[in-house]
């Protein structure tokens, strides 16, 4: 009996992955309009399954954001690492995440799509790291001398939080994000 229950909980648990993971490609492709049913389709399970394990759509949504908000802290992590290791500088960990935010466009397009319009949506120790890696990026950086002495986190979150959105070409995008880099960089070296 206990193999049985072990079969049945590594299954669901499989499941809410799949569930997860086909409703973050469907967000990511089609934005959060998606419906319960595509998502069933996608993840290859019964609609009732998806409904077992999300009884409704904001508790889906909610599963990925926390999800995402893991995510983001682990990049934030690994950046704040690179940079008090010496294997990386605050000026690359910056402009990587322009481009992961603004070119590349991934899941932050899910941040995009699920974020509230009066704030953010992830938790707030989350948020709170989110500040204090851009506090460290930026104070090394500076120490470097590679970013413009009068730039601040909070203008980099400015440049994030205003950026274009999947919907602009990735051409435009691109020039974007050159744009940005160059009105940040204290030299042209950099660029």
């Amino acid at each position: 009996m206990a193999s049985a229950e072990v079969r049945l909980r590594a299954d669901a648990a499989r499941n809410r992955v799949g569930i997860t993971r086909a409703a973050r490609s469907l967000i990511m492709a089609r934005g959060h309009a998606v419906e319960m049913e595509e998502i069933a389709r996608e993840a290859g399970v019964a609609v009732g399954t998806v409904y077992r394990h999300f009884p409704d759509k904001t508790r889906l949504l909610e599963a990925i954001l926390t999800e995402l908000g893991q995510e983001i802290s682990t990049t934030h992590t690994e950046a704040v690492i690179r940079v008090s290791s010496g294997s990386s500088s605050g000026w690359t960990e910056l402009a990587g995440l322009l481009r992961r935010a603004v070119v590349d466009i991934k899941e932050e397009r899910l941040l995009r799509e699920l974020s509230p319009t009066d704030g953010p949506c992830l938790p707030p120790e989350v948020q709170d790291q989110a500040e204090a890696t851009l506090e460290l990026l930026v104070a090394s950086a500076h120490r470097d001398g590679d970013l413009r002495a009068d730039v601040t986190a909070s203008d980099v979150t400015l440049l994030l939080t205003s950026s274009p959105g999947p919907q602009t070409p990735l051409a435009d995008r691109e020039r974007w994000l050159t744009l940005a880099l160059r009105a940040l960089a204290a030299t042209d070296r950099l660029l």
